[in-house]
């Protein structure tokens, strides 16, 4: 089993700063990536920014210059800088990672129970 944990959600005013970070546990043999996507009430999920093990991050455009992602693959962490928040920014943010289980597992994407992100003007 594996488990994702986020902290650090909460209500902000534009122009704030807020900074979510992620944790994953459990049986984890190599985490190949982690990342953040965020979900309004009645759109999809969408990528917000994610890193693959040993490469740049990657980012939407519309968080670009604001959020930052960084991780550490020796922890299990991933976080999200999010600064110069915007009221567009709210929603439920998720944590995700790609993981194998175990050497002779299948890569399997994993999900936190979200965080919600709420931004006032």
């Amino acid at each position: 089993q594996v488990q994702l944990a986020e902290s650090g959600g909460g209500s902000v005013q534009a122009g704030g700063s807020l900074r979510l970070s992620c944790v994953a546990s459990g049986d984890i043999f190599r985490i190949n990536a982690m990342g953040w996507y965020r979900q309004v009430p009645g759109k999809g999920r969408e990528l917000v920014a994610h890193i693959l093990r040993g490469l740049s991050p990657n980012y939407a455009d519309s968080v670009k210059g604001r959020f930052t992602i960084s991780s550490d693959y020796a922890k299990n962490t991933v976080t999200l800088q999010m600064d110069s928040l915007k009221s567009e920014d709210t929603a439920v943010y998720y944590c995700n990672a790609l993981i194998k289980a175990g050497p002779w597992s299948s890569l399997a994407n994993y999900w936190g129970p979200g965080t919600q992100v709420t931004v006032s003007s």
